[in-house]
This record gives structure tokens, C-alpha cells and sequence, in this order.
């Protein structure tokens, strides 16, 4: 019985120090509002934060944090691009101190040896409105994943049509890379009619670099049946810079060389050309529950005289509650030198419901 005893001692006293130890961070609202629990993460300017008399996690507004006090270590990001791992606390209402940790370690491919990166570990005093991304070090590697669902589905019986769209996407963040992993499928079919079908595959690769730059890979492989494209399998190599990088707005552009292999379904080989590219993203989300993203992309070809390609991309996002969404979006692609027998112009319109983690 004593042995019994003890041993409940023991968990129960690792429970509470557990508990104790998970809410050591303190918010201090604009309405002077104190609030202890743990910080999750902050992004695209909504902080996510735990308390341990919620049974979910809070969704706080930053612009509505005076000021933040926290043990944990975090993954920064500063407006300017500037990028920290460590800790935050605030000297008033619009400044905080980042306490830097240890410098992540880097290879020196030239010497075969590793040397210091160049963080500074003085604490370092910013504005507040300056962070626009934390996540918390201790939660491991499923913090940094992010992934997303959306279904949607038409069905009409005046004409037997019969329409299924799917879009996942996955990514992870590191301290100086980012990788996201993206698929979308539709299928259309209807009497009388050939079948529609739409495949895209995307693996994108950010590297980095200092004021809000970053190198670029991207492979992607896309099949198309208006376009009569078997499939074209793209490599973008470039490089990118985010102009605006806020709590209400990201505004980018990148460019760079593109390498194809295309293959269109009246030829019997494929065929390999070269393009630069040049695109511009911009989204804004500082408009309650409404994500508003929109980019475009040129592809102006290097191998094939006059040849222009373009891709649009449009889609506005609901968010509900239990991280649910609805979204209407649509994607435009067009070749002003299609194959013959196939469309220049191939666009898709789409309404789904999707979960995002």
C-alpha cells in the first residue's frame, strides 16, 4: 500500500509540474486583460494560445496584444525578413526583447567544417507590430507541419454531369527553409462528352537568405485534357522577394529559368523547352474570416520564338470554427501556342469544404 501510495505521489506531482511548467506564458491585452496559458503559435497576424481551462485553443488578434512575457523558444520571423530563434518579452506596449538561443550550427562546404551562423546573442529590442510569425521550439516537429483538405462535388441530372474536385497540401517550416507539398485533382464527366480530367502535382522549396529574399525550387507536374497535355513536367529554378510582409498582407514576386518536358496527346514523343518565369503573389488576410490569395505567373519561352504562357490563381477562403473553411477559387491557364485540336484557354471554377491543421 505504501509502495502504491508513493508511486501516485510521484505521477500526480509529475502532472502538476507538467501543467505548471506548459502555462508559463503571459499575454496583456489591449483591454488590460491578463491571460496565462501556453503560446502555440502566431501567423498571418491570429496568435494561437492555450489555457488550461479551455477545453480548445484560443484565437487571439495580435494587434490586440499590448504586451507578451514567455519562457519558451520560439521560431521568429520579423517583418524585414530577419529571422531568430529564441525568446520574447515585452519592455512596454509597443517594444519586446528577443533573447536569441544558441546559433543553429551550418556546413561550410568550401572548409568541410562547421561554423557559428551569425545570429547575434545580445538581446535584441524590436516593435512589437514588427513580428508577424512565432512558433513554439518545444512542440517539436508536428508544429512546424501544416496541412490542409478540401472536397467538393456537382452533380446534375438534367444532363448526367458529374463533377469531383480534391486539393491537399501539406509543408514544413524549418529555421531557414520551407517546403510545401500541394495536389489537386478534378474530374468531370457528362453523356455524350469525353471525360475532363485535371491533375496538378507541386513540390515547392524556399531557401531563406537575409531582407526577405529566398532561392527557389519548384517541380511540378500538370496533366490537362482541354489542353490535350498529357503532361508537362516543370523544373523553376529562381529567386524571390517578399515586398510586403506584415500581420494584414504578404506581397512577393520571384522569377527565374524553367525547364519543361511536354508531352501533348496527338504527338508521339515528348518535347523539351526552356522558359524564364516571373510571377507575383499577394495575400491578405486582415479582413476577419476571409484569406484572399491571388498570384500570377508568366512564362515567356526561351526555345520556341513568340511562345507565352500564363497561369492565374484566385481563391478566397471562409474560415469556421474547429479549423473548417469554405472556399471558392479558380485556376487559368493559357498558351497563346496551343497543339492543334487543343484550347489556348483552359480555366477551372471551384467550390469546396476543406480542414486545415
Amino acid at each position: 500500500m505504501k509502495l502504491k501510495a508513493l508511486f501516485l505521489l510521484i505521477l500526480l506531482s509529475s502532472v502538476t509540474l507538467s501543467i505548471l511548467h506548459a502555462q508559463t506564458d503571459t499575454l496583456i491585452l489591449t483591454n488590460k486583460d491578463k491571460i496565462i496559458g501556453e503560446i502555440k503559435s502566431m501567423d498571418k497576424g491570429v496568435m494561437v494560445f492555450e489555457t488550461d481551462y479551455s477545453n480548445s485553443d484560443f484565437k487571439i488578434d495580435w494587434k490586440k496584444v499590448n504586451q507578451v512575457f514567455s519562457q519558451t523558444k520560439f521560431l521568429i520571423t520579423l517583418s524585414d525578413g530577419t529571422r531568430y530563434n529564441g525568446m520574447v518579452n515585452s519592455l512596454n506596449d509597443s517594444l519586446v526583447r528577443i533573447i536569441p538561443s544558441i546559433p543553429e550550427k551550418i556546413l561550410d562546404l568550401k572548409k568541410k567544417k562547421h561554423k557559428q551562423d551569425s545570429i547575434p546573442l545580445d538581446p535584441v529590442p524590436v516593435p512589437i507590430n514588427t513580428i508577424v510569425y512565432l512558433n513554439a521550439l518545444d512542440e517539436g516537429f508536428w508544429s512546424r507541419l501544416s496541412l490542409y483538405f478540401d472536397v467538393g462535388t456537382t452533380l446534375t441530372k438534367a444532363n448526367d454531369l458529374r463533377q469531383f474536385t480534391f486539393n491537399l497540401g501539406t509543408g514544413y517550416l524549418a529555421d531557414r527553409w520551407k517546403v510545401n507539398l500541394t495536389l489537386n485533382n478534378l474530374r468531370s464527366t457528362q453523356t455524350g462528352t469525353e471525360p475532363i480530367v485535371r491533375n496538378e502535382l507541386t513540390l515547392a522549396y524556399n531557401y531563406f537568405l537575409q531582407k526577405d529574399w529566398y532561392l527557389l525550387y519548384n517541380l511540378n507536374i500538370l496533366s490537362n485534357t482541354e489542353q490535350l497535355l498529357d503532361f508537362r513536367n516543370s523544373n523553376m529554378v529562381g529567386l524571390g522577394k517578399y515586398l510586403v510582409h506584415t500581420n494584414k498582407v504578404y506581397l512577393g514576386f520571384q522569377g527565374g529559368i524553367n525547364l519543361n518536358s511536354e508531352k501533348f496527346a496527338n504527338q508521339e514523343n515528348s518535347g523539351r523547352t526552356a522558359e524564364g518565369f516571373f510571377g507575383v503573389g499577394y495575400n491578405i488576410y486582415d479582413i476577419g474570416d476571409l484569406d484572399l490569395l491571388t498570384s500570377v505567373m508568366l512564362y515567356p519561352s526561351l526555345s520556341t520564338k513568340d511562345r507565352i504562357r500564363s497561369d492565374l490563381k484566385f481563391d478566397i477562403r471562409y474560415e469556421f470554427k474547429f479549423d473548417l473553411y469554405f472556399k471558392v477559387g479558380t485556376t487559368l491557364n493559357y498558351d497563346n501556342q496551343p497543339v492543334e485540336g487543343a484550347s489556348d484557354l483552359d480555366y477551372i471554377f471551384q467550390t469546396t469544404i476543406g480542414w486545415k491543421l
